[in-house]
């Protein structure tokens, strides 16, 4: 207890501080007691179920102890591709417990987690806040013994990766995997160039400029950049706030991890443009769990941007005034969803609000407030120094620049490719070594499964639109095995506040399941595509309105895999095996299987 009020104290009581005064208590004691729950919510003046409603809702934080130390292994498709199932064995027999469990002695906790944002260099865990890649069964056998024998994860970091991974502030094993530098996001940059030319500009020129580049939002919504600042400045408050979304939690994405790894300085950059834009005093960075590894390097960039006056008061001698600060997430999909964002960086559980209003109205903390993906801003910075016209010529007429793609699975060179808006799946996939690809999921799951016929088409937003996310699957890849995937994936991370997509994907999956089982009739295809619909069309934020596409796009793609495997001619086919029920319901009773009718008495 003494360590507890320790802890709790050095927080400002302010309720937008919940979630960092629960991680440090998490980190601490390996989980949230009671008592905890009780001294943060008194010292942050809030309910003990506001308390314990935020810590249920986040995947890194818990209730019950987790181990001394806890290993958070990656179960994302292209994890499982890569060798995932014999790591996860390895960590068990190690350990002595399975995922999901501590071990006995409360050393070693196992537990699988959603992508972690290192698609390109699988398998990959985090331990005890540690990221280790390109895992092996030795290597996590090694890292349990190390565990046990005292040698903290941080010092079995190794080898190294590239760039600023290397650097003291990070040392991780991550690598960047750069393979090809485009013109935008990696041309030639002088630090501070953008900020220095936009504050001898009026905002409302700053803005224009943005709209006649016709920057779209790189996070996948594409919803047009300049034309949010715009909204953002004309709303009437003395206060308003631009909040970069850097919760990249799309299976197979990991672009902006590079960007936040090695072009930090872009991306504040823009930060500072948009706040110089719209009027804003306050940037935040709203950075997932996940990368919490960068937060160091990330916090020197900035301090380095005040020392040099590109930060803080009176930036570039203008009288413009406009400070960055960092707000960490705790696992959870669902708050790269802008306004459930909003929530989470505000100290909440990360549900979506209600819209309107919109953000840009009523935003972080009710005011004005513009979000803007990582990429997104980062390219705002380089448009203001090379100006709209030069951004205009690449790409395609209704997707101009170039975009950020996070390549992964079945190829030789996976990795980050920015490249021009219109490239097709073909070229991809040659540039990347995915030659006999069987299928190419653009947009991560809640993007498009896209069969060889549609490897003409382009990726941009008027054809194939994307976050940055791209799996390729051999020839010998199972796609219902992708599809499950996928789907366990939207009924996990599902909020649950609306009921098509709490209890709609959960329907949807069933019935998945049961046609992979060869239990299916034409019935249930027409039932997928039905509830896909509605599904899709009823939900209230992004992540229902996208969760059916791994059913419906791959529906589309391999009508023949489904047509395969359903009964044709049959109306109904039961999802279970009465007889094998009542055998062991029988059994449970300790009843003779022949008595069936005893059960129904």
């Amino acid at each position: 207890m003494a360590q507890l009020k320790d802890i709790v104290p050095k927080h400002p009581k302010d309720p937008a501080a919940l979630l960092d005064v629960v991680r440090d208590v998490q980190a601490a004691f390996g989980h949230v007691s009671e008592a905890a729950i009780g001294r943060i919510a008194e010292h942050l003046g809030l309910s003990e179920a506001e308390v314990r409603g935020a810590v249920t809702f986040y995947h890194f934080f818990s209730l019950a102890p987790r181990g001394a130390s806890t290993v958070y292994l990656n179960d994302s498709i292209t994890s499982r591709m890569k060798g995932r199932t014999a790591v996860a064995r390895a960590f068990e027999e190690e350990a002595g417990c399975r995922f999901g469990e501590v071990s006995a002695d409360g050393a070693i906790g196992l537990f699988p987690t959603s992508c972690i944002g290192m698609n390109d260099q699988e398998p990959s865990a985090i331990v005890d806040g540690v990221v280790f890649t390109s895992l092996t069964p030795d290597r996590a056998r090694a890292i349990v013994r190390g565990l046990r024998s005292g040698t903290p994860a941080r010092e079995q970091v190794g080898p190294l990766g590239d760039g600023a991974n290397q650097s003291d502030l990070v040392r991780a094993m991550v690598v960047n995997n750069i393979r090809e530098r485009g013109p935008v996001l990696f041309g030639a940059h002088e630090r501070g160039a953008a900020v220095r030319k936009a504050v001898a500009m009026a905002p409302d020129q700053v803005i224009e400029e943005i709209k006649k580049a016709g920057l779209l939002g790189r996070g996948g919504a594409g919803f047009p950049t300049g034309l949010k600042w715009e909204f953002c400045r004309r709303e009437k408050s003395p206060r308003r706030f631009v909040v970069c979304n850097g919760d990249e939690g799309e299976p197979g994405t990991f672009k902006d991890r590079v960007i936040l790894t090695e072009l930090a300085p872009l991306l504040f950059e823009g930060m500072t443009v948009a706040g110089y834009a719209i009027g804003a005093e306050r940037g935040i960075l709203y950075l997932r769990s996940e990368y919490a590894y960068l937060r160091d390097h990330l916090e020197s960039v900035l301090a380095g941007f005040r020392q040099d006056g590109l930060l803080g008061r009176h930036i570039a001698g203008k009288d413009f005034d406009f400070d960055i600060v960092i707000k960490s997430g705790a696992g959870a999909y669902i708050c790269g969803e802008e306004s459930a964002l909003l929530e989470s960086a505000e100290g909440k559980r990360g549900e979506p609000r209600d819209r309107p209003p919109f953000p840009v109205q009523k935003g972080y903390l009710d005011e004005p407030t513009t979000v803007n993906n990582v990429e997104t801003l980062a390219a705002a910075a380089r448009i203001i120094v090379e100006g709209a016209a030069w951004f205009k010529a690449m790409g395609t007429p209704q997707s101009a620049g170039t975009k950020l793609l996070s390549v992964s699975g079945d190829c030789e060179r996976p990795g980050v490719y920015e490249v021009a808006y219109g490239l097709t799946v073909a070229d991809l996939l040659e540039k990347a070594g995915g030659a006999g690809a069987k299928a190419v999921q653009v947009g991560g799951p809640s993007g498009t499964c896209v069969p060889p016929a549609g490897f003409g088409r382009r990726i941009c937003f008027s054809d194939l639109a994307t976050g940055g996310s791209i799996i390729v699957f051999g020839p010998d890849r199972d796609i219902f095995e992708i599809v499950e995937n996928f789907m366990d994936f939207f009924v996990e991370e599902s909020c649950g506040w609306c009921v098509p997509c709490r209890a709609g994907n959960v329907l949807l999956k069933k019935t998945f399941e049961k046609i992979v089982k060869g239990k299916g009739t034409e019935a249930d295809l027409r039932d997928l595509e039905t509830w896909g619909q509605m599904i899709k069309c009823t939900s209230r934020c992004g992540l229902g309105q996208t969760s059916p596409n791994p059913i419906l796009t791959t529906l589309k793609g391999f009508p023949e895999l489904y047509e395969a495997r359903i009964r044709k001619g049959e109306a109904f086919v039961p999802a279970i095996d009465l007889e094998a029920a009542i055998r062991v319901g029988c059994a449970a009773a300790n009843r003779q299987p022949e008595c069936k009718e005893s059960l129904y008495d």
